[in-house]
């Protein structure tokens, strides 16, 4: 392999295998889908045809690896009691999803603890995710913690915080991280030259491990360093700037983690195809070719 498999999130609706039929038309290496709706507790349960429908298109499309994302209802770290088992109950049926669809990871955000505080919150993740854990026992499914921008009370801001997630919730084989290149910005990460990058990763492998890595969401970002607000822009037009994708793309310790786009996206796909294509070309590329003057930071504009 001479650099990552490249993919979007791709939308589930007519059933899942729409989603690999949608990142099979633009060439999607990998893909990310929810499950099922993003913003209802309720959901049909997947059916065999679904089911079969999914497997055929996976063979079909040869996308891989195909990593799920949870709803965005779901909070392990809710301080009510009732929206706490909710939440934990949502989590195994979506997990329960992705076994059924051979989907191996999945990325959860941690949750917000609401001004309860960090330490408590985390207590609160660290028990959800423990129980589900051991109530899918039969599964293979991985959490992957997602990196968060640090917008209100949201927990995973800090690497620390995610560590020690990893560190007290069981079995840790598996959990693992998702980090979002927007989120890490906006929460006060700096990498976007080439000793800051080093030193990001440096921190990240210290806090958490970089095995245990399992998937990059590439966004460029709204928002500039530590502003801690979670929005995302095409890649090259925000303040992330094209120079750290191109530190991205080329670093090979990474190249067996699926970089994904969340960025905002049109339904014909065309900007997601902009964005594959602006990655693609990085493949290689060195510090300083002129196709990275097209892209000015964002600051600089």
């Amino acid at each position: 392999m001479h650099g990552p498999r490249l993919g979007a999130h791709m939308s589930i609706a007519g059933g899942p295998a729409k989603a690999l039929e949608r990142g099979h038309s633009i060439q999607c290496d990998t893909i990310q889908l929810f499950t099922r709706g993003p913003n209802r507790w309720a959901a049909k349960d997947l059916t065999n045809k679904q089911i079969e429908a999914f497997q055929k298109a996976r063979e079909q499309t040869r996308i891989d690896p195909i990593v799920a994302h949870s709803s965005y209802l779901i909070n392990l770290a809710a301080t009510k009691k009732p929206l706490w088992e909710k939440s934990i109950a949502a989590l195994v049926t979506e997990m329960a999803r992705c076994h059924q669809l051979g989907v191996r990871d999945y990325v959860l955000h941690p949750g917000s603890h609401g001004g309860a505080g960090v330490e408590a919150g985390l207590d609160r993740v660290a028990a959800a995710l423990t129980w589900a854990l051991e109530n899918t026992s039969d599964s293979d499914v991985r959490i992957l913690l997602e990196t968060t921008a640090g917008q209100g009370a949201g927990l995973g801001h800090r690497f620390e915080e995610l560590g020690w997630l990893l560190e007290h919730a069981a079995p840790a084989e598996r959990l693992g991280v998702c980090l979002d290149t927007a989120h890490v910005l906006a929460a006060g990460y700096e990498y976007r030259e080439r000793a800051s990058y080093d030193e990001m990763w440096r921190q990240f492998d210290e806090a958490i491990g970089m095995d245990r890595l399992g998937a990059i969401h590439l966004n460029d970002s709204k928002r500039d360093l530590g502003d801690r607000v979670d929005r995302h822009e095409q890649i090259g037009e925000g303040f992330v700037g094209i120079e750290a994708f191109r530190l991205l793309i080329n670093d090979a310790r990474l190249w067996h983690v699926p970089m994904i786009l969340e960025t905002p996206k049109e339904p014909d796909l065309a900007d997601d195809v902009r964005n594959l294509a602006i990655l693609r070309r990085l493949r290689g590329m060195a510090e300083g070719d002129p196709f990275l003057s097209e892209y000015p930071h964002q600051s600089e504009t």
